[in-house]
């Protein structure tokens, strides 16, 4: 399994006996799988089966998740409520009785309200059932089409930080250079310590200077930061290629990339350290940005 970006839209039209429909699936970064459905009226019942199906597919993610439906109108049905014309009857023979009018008409006795009744068609529970098939298989198909589009923005996104890892890695081998130039660094900064003491004429301990020596080597000693962000690059690039999600331990393999990179900084004592050290950083935070974007 490729791996996946978190961003990614896709739609997918259907239809079945009356229904028209389209749905639209959006997704970009989140901390874990937060769903906003959007059904409309009547179509809430969905609800469980859809939130499933997406569970199924992603992991991760924003995602809002919207269906727009149509149908077309059905034959309505016009039936005449018996009760109500033999009450209409009833009363218009009243009528007629103690006015001596004409009898009323029957165009007038089933234009009463009530009467006559038009009825929208009912929907059997197996139509119902069968549009809700249609409807969940035709999100799958948008779902499918969803990670699609996150595996393909994935892969841009390995190529991209396979670079950012590669530039650590070059700026992990100048460091590593310079490390070699620590010591004359090192002579040179006692040097100028004891040229100071002897411009203000105060005596020199042998065993304070070695121990002097000995304390600056420690703080400028950057060997061990190297060897994390190496190793941070390579659990980096096992992650990208297990296959599996890996935008949460990205994340935090960023955060330790970053910690070494401010020690070496705060350890510099040339100029071309502290210069790796910058660059580092802002590799880093290049690399923190994409993480982000991973599933």
């Amino acid at each position: 399994m490729a791996l996946k970006s978190m961003t990614g839209f896709a739609r997918s039209d259907g239809s079945h006996g009356d229904a028209r429909w389209h749905w639209e699936v959006r997704s970009v970064n989140g901390r874990s799988l937060d769903l906003r459905l959007r059904l409309p009226p009547g179509l809430e019942r969905l609800e469980p089966q859809v939130r499933a199906l997406c569970q199924e597919k992603l992991v991760r993610g924003n995602c809002t998740v919207s269906l727009s439906l149509k149908r077309e109108a059905g034959q309505p049905e016009i039936r005449l409520n018996e009760t109500a014309l033999s009450e209409a009857l009833a009363v218009a023979e009243q009528a007629q009785r103690q006015t001596f009018l004409q009898p009323a008409k029957l165009d007038t006795l089933l234009g009463m309200r009530g009467v006559v009744e038009v009825a929208e068609p009912e929907e059997s529970e197996e139509r119902r059932e069968a549009l809700a098939s249609a409807l969940l298989a035709s999100l799958s198909a948008a779902l499918d089409q969803l990670v699609t589009a996150r595996i393909a923005e994935g892969e841009r996104l390995a190529e991209v930080i396979g670079t950012q890892l590669t530039g650590i890695q070059t700026l992990v081998a100048r460091a590593t250079d310079c490390m070699s130039k620590q010591p004359e660094l090192i002579a040179e900064r006692l040097r100028e310590q004891i040229a100071r003491l002897d411009e203000a004429g105060a005596s020199m301990d042998p065993d304070r200077l070695y121990q002097e020596g000995l304390l600056l080597a420690a703080k400028a000693d950057i060997q061990e930061e190297l060897e994390r962000l190496t190793a941070h690059v390579a659990a980096a690039r096992e992650l990208i290629d297990s296959g599996q999600p890996a935008g949460r331990k990205l994340e935090f393999l960023a955060q330790e990339f970053n910690r070494e990179a401010n020690t070496t900084c705060s350890k510099a004592i040339d100029i071309e350290v502290s210069r790796i050290g910058l660059e580092l950083k802002s590799v880093i935070d290049q690399l923190r940005e994409q993480v982000q974007n991973i599933e």
